[in-house]
């Protein structure tokens, strides 16, 4: 039963009772029924517009994850992207936050950037030791 109809309730056993509505208890017993009416109305108002707020943020927290997996990348195991099978992908951990992003080779061949969660320096440096054998200068292996 939700607030209103509660209320509605209360109301209507008052109403039963058949109070002489000049008396002065009745008249506190009635303005208290309108209080709870006012009460549960607001309250029903604003988990209304809770649920459409919360609504909203999933759908930015929706949308924040697919700009993030655009431009920091998409969070794999430098899996190689449908789109782009010549791009390698690598996963950087950094030393700061510890946050595992997947970067692009381009970006490791620059040889710095921020990282995008807390701003530390981060700086790579490709070592040809480590190929994965594919040419495309990781260290993983791909299937």
């Amino acid at each position: 039963m939700t607030n209103t109809e509660r209320v509605a309730y209360i109301r209507g056993l008052a109403e039963g009772l058949e109070l002489d509505g000049s008396k002065k208890e009745v008249k506190v017993i009635n303005a208290i029924i309108e209080l709870l009416d006012d009460m549960a109305l607001t309250l029903s108002d604003m988990e209304e517009e809770l649920n459409d707020v919360a609504d909203q943020l999933d759908e930015v927290d929706e949308d924040l994850a697919a700009v993030e997996d655009e431009v920091y990348g998409c969070g794999c195991d430098c899996e190689e992207d449908d789109e782009d099978e010549d791009e390698c992908y690598y996963e950087v951990t950094c030393p700061n936050c510890n946050e595992t992003i997947c970067l692009s080779e381009s970006i490791i061949e620059d040889g710095q950037m921020e990282c995008p969660n807390c701003g530390e320096l981060l700086e790579f440096d490709l070592d040809e030791e480590e190929e994965c054998g594919c040419g495309c200068g990781c260290d993983h292996d791909h299937e």
